[in-house]
């Protein structure tokens, strides 16, 4: 998933869609992120200090999932900042990757910068209770969420306020932002890749607008881009059973 998100943040709708297809689904926590590791003795992130880690080293964590799982390959979807860490494992561990689905995501970042509400939405200061919270997550999406589609008040209010009780821990959510400016570039290292590649985004998108995912699947050997009309940078319920669609396509292929 994506920055400072945890499992939870990938749908049950969704899961289940594509169990439903046929998929053997595993959803996990990304270190500094819900139950996973994080890394409290590096504190905060300050500028101009060294980032705690790269997304080299959160690609290698869900490989060392995968060993745990006894999975010597497997179909890797990601979102966001989860799409630079599937694009990181298959540069780093291609055969360990089938298929590589990247979901409005970007090859470096520099490339499609988000605008200036949306960057802001971005590095807000967090909230400290539950309640605001949940109020800050609504006015999040209201900047980065889908404009061609209903907002789920409902969902997105849950869903925080389930975070919040899982796990709370902004300064994680700082640590990993500061791994994502740390990276780098992948675009020439994407040109090395090999396996079926798909490439979805939001053409609304204003956090990673949709010139990301063009130069993901730019970048990417015989990668296929499907944008969707009204699409942020979230994953709206209607468009559920076309992503599923669109992933089991490739890995039935």
């Amino acid at each position: 998933m994506g920055l400072g998100a945890q499992l939870i943040h990938w749908d049950d709708g969704l899961c289940e869609l594509l169990a439903e297809q046929g998929h053997h689904v595993v959803r996990f926590d990304n270190r500094d992120a819900g139950l996973s590791t994080h890394f409290h003795d590096q504190g905060a992130p300050t500028t101009g200090a060294p980032s705690a880690y790269l997304l080299d080293d959160l690609a290698d964590d869900t490989a060392g999932l995968m060993d745990a799982l006894g999975w010597p390959a497997a179909h890797v979807v990601g979102v966001s900042m989860g799409g630079m860490i599937a694009q990181s494992l298959a540069i780093r561990h291609p055969a360990r990757v089938l298929t590589l689905t990247s979901i409005m995501s970007t090859p470096g970042p520099t490339v499609a910068p988000p605008t200036e509400a949306a960057f802001a939405a971005l590095t807000a200061r967090s909230a400290a209770d539950r309640a605001a919270v949940m109020e800050q997550s609504l006015e999040t999406y209201a900047v980065i969420g889908s404009p061609g589609y209903p907002m789920d008040r409902e969902r997105i209010v849950e869903k925080a306020g389930r975070a919040f009780d899982r796990c709370f821990d902004p300064a994680g959510k700082g640590r990993q932002l500061a791994a994502i400016m740390a990276s780098g570039d992948r675009t020439d290292l994407l040109a090395s890749l090999t396996m079926p590649a798909l490439v979805l985004h939001g053409e609304a998108d204003p956090l990673v607008p949709v010139e990301g995912g063009r130069a993901t699947a730019a970048a990417i050997p015989g990668a296929r881009l499907v944008t969707y009309p009204g699409m942020g940078h979230d994953l709206p319920e209607p468009l559920w059973p076309e992503i599923a669609r669109e992933i089991t396509k490739l890995t039935t292929a």
